[in-house]
């Protein structure tokens, strides 16, 4: 028994032979795609199979994805999976357990959602340094088991993982089972490349401090980025060095870096500078991005839920009067700044739409908050608690987005064309807001200061700027050209579809064969055949040609192999 050729051929009995051949029986000869032919016929048993190469492939191309469980975190890599989807891959979507029950949204289509325990109670805050402990703990512990697990299933086993860069072991632990494993980056490139930096700044006393001085060891930005531009924690102390959360978040890119390929929601033409660096330094990097640009109901995973109504409140005001105000997911702020920001809104004399999530501002309940801002010079001001931010920034009514400049908020308002003023929080938020100001000119920077006066005199000034609202404008044409059809950005989420085919539909690496064999053996199924020896037995199964030639083989349980035998 076996395959007659390998050539030209019509489609018939599909069904008969898929039911007696997997498609790994032509992967481990096959795995050459530059050098494949466009089509693969199969003759079994008296039956022929044409097929595109690439559909034969797919059917053993399987995904794992794995975002940092955070807002900003999962809502690009759920638009990632989503594209993988698309493409007609197969895909696991990770979240943890906690995130699981949070989840407001249903899941897209042929998504399919798996979980793990990260180790915390619900009630827990989940600060970042104790979360990634957890995680790495905990977390690696569950995502090893279940990674073992979906390697080894008979049906669709997971051929490749891509993993957010904030989890070394996410990657690591694949790695280490033979599984290709991929970075996804969901912070800028510049910021990313900063970060990688931060080892050699810090040797040179180049570390982050509230100063102007310019930064000479980041490649590419040492004519306009200062010290108080680059990543930096909560806390910038007066030498600027010493900081964990920075230290930590260095430690964890450089990890990530050595992954097998780097993947940006960026766009070249934001970006193209600081890509190409990174691309001389790693085997592969992918800009895909803004994800959520590829489709007007790019799909997002909420852990809050939205508040509609503000889409009626801006119905009722005129175009570009309303001022939009959000910190992000994480940001907390004292009840002096929240003062501040509110006396320089209110002078300002624009309505403004406010979100304030529960905890966000020290000491203070959200009832106080709505009072403070209802009772506002001029009353123009409306507080909710989570808002639908892509619909709020593409509303005919908004024009301008105070923001903490984190890379998702940044990407939607240039997907927008929404003039920013920044006031970044921590860590990559800092270097973005650089960009937006000095680079690409679609805003104002007020990084540390939050005073109501500078308050004010930003935000009137990007609402009425001309130049600020053509710059973001134009910035909005080039991505809308970057994700359509031909665009670099679609190129390049074409170029990694072919990448992770080719990881998928290599020969199994002699680690995977071994953690494949070692899964088998642990645990034997109920009745499981035991031979003479008394033991869990496990045979090699094999497919050759009358000269020998080896097609396909597969070590497993003995009654495994029913595509076979």
């Amino acid at each position: 028994m076996g395959f007659d050729s390998i050539g030209g051929g019509e489609l018939v009995g599909v069904t008969a032979f898929e039911r007696h051949v997997r498609p790994h029986a032509i992967r481990d000869h096959l795995w050459d795609t530059e050098n494949a032919p466009e089509r693969v016929a199969l003759k079994f048993e008296g039956w022929t199979i044409d097929l595109p190469f690439a559909a034969a492939m797919d059917a053993e191309v399987h995904v794992l994805v794995f975002p940092w469980p955070r807002q900003g975190h999962i809502n690009p890599m759920l638009q990632f999976a989503t594209a993988l989807v698309d493409a007609g891959v197969q895909v696991t979507f990770l979240h943890t357990e906690h995130n699981l029950r949070r989840l407001a949204q249903a899941s897209p289509p042929h998504l399919r959602l798996l979980s793990i325990p990260d180790g915390l109670p619900d009630d827990h805050p989940r600060g970042f340094l104790d979360f990634m402990e957890a995680m790495c703990t905990t977390g690696s512990t569950a995502y090893h088991a279940l990674l073992l697990s979906l390697v080894s299933a008979s049906d669709a086993p997971v051929t490749c993982v891509v993993a957010d860069g904030t989890m070394p072991f996410a990657i690591e632990i694949p790695q280490e089972l033979g599984i290709p494993a991929l970075s996804f980056v969901t912070h800028s490139a510049c910021s990313y490349l900063a970060l990688l930096s931060m080892p050699k700044l810090v040797e040179l006393g180049e570390t982050p401090f509230t100063a102007d001085d310019l930064v000479s060891s980041v490649p590419g930005m040492e004519g306009f980025l200062r010290r108080r531009d680059l990543p930096r924690g909560l806390y910038c102390t007066d030498q600027g060095d010493g900081d964990p959360l920075v230290l930590k978040f260095a430690e964890v890119i450089g990890r990530t870096s050595k992954a097998c390929a780097l993947i940006f929601n960026t766009a070249a033409s934001m970006e193209r500078p600081v890509l190409a660096h990174l691309a001389s330094g790693t085997s592969d990097v992918f800009a895909v991005g803004p994800l959520h640009a590829r489709s007007s109901s790019a799909a997002s995973a909420s852990l809050w839920r939205e508040d509609d109504g503000c889409m009626a409140w801006l119905d009722g005001h005129e175009d570009r009067s309303v001022v939009y105000v959000s910190m992000g997911s994480l940001a907390v702020i004292t009840h002096e700044q929240f003062t501040e920001f509110l006396s320089g809104l209110a002078a300002t004399g624009y309505a403004f739409l406010w979100v304030l999530r529960p905890g966000m501002v020290q000491l203070a309940s959200s009832a106080l908050l709505r009072e403070a801002v209802g009772a506002a010079e001029g009353g123009k001001g409306r507080v909710v608690e989570w808002a639908p931010q892509r619909d709020v920034l593409r509303h005919r009514a908004v024009g301008c987005f105070l923001t903490h400049a984190g890379w998702n908020s940044t990407l939607e308002c240039a997907v927008e064309g929404m003039p920013m003023v920044c006031w970044p929080f921590f860590v990559d938020q800092q270097t973005n807001s650089r960009f937006v100001g000095a680079v690409w000119k679609t805003g104002l920077d007020m990084k540390d200061v939050c005073e109501r006066g500078v308050v004010e005199r930003t935000v009137r000034e990007v609402m009425a700027s001309d130049e600020i609202k053509a710059a973001a404008q134009a910035m909005a044409q080039q991505l809308k050209h970057d994700v359509a059809e031909a665009g670099s950005s679609s190129s390049e989420l074409e170029r990694l579809v072919r990448f992770i085919r080719e990881l998928s539909i290599r020969p199994p690496s002699a680690e995977l064969m071994e953690t494949r064999a070692q899964a088998a053996v642990t645990t034997p199924g109920p009745g499981q055949y035991k031979g003479h020896v008394k033991d869990v037995t496990v045979i090699l199964e094999a497919l050759a040609s009358q000269d020998l030639w080896i097609w396909h083989s597969f070590f497993g349980i003995a009654g495994s192999h029913s595509d076979i035998n």
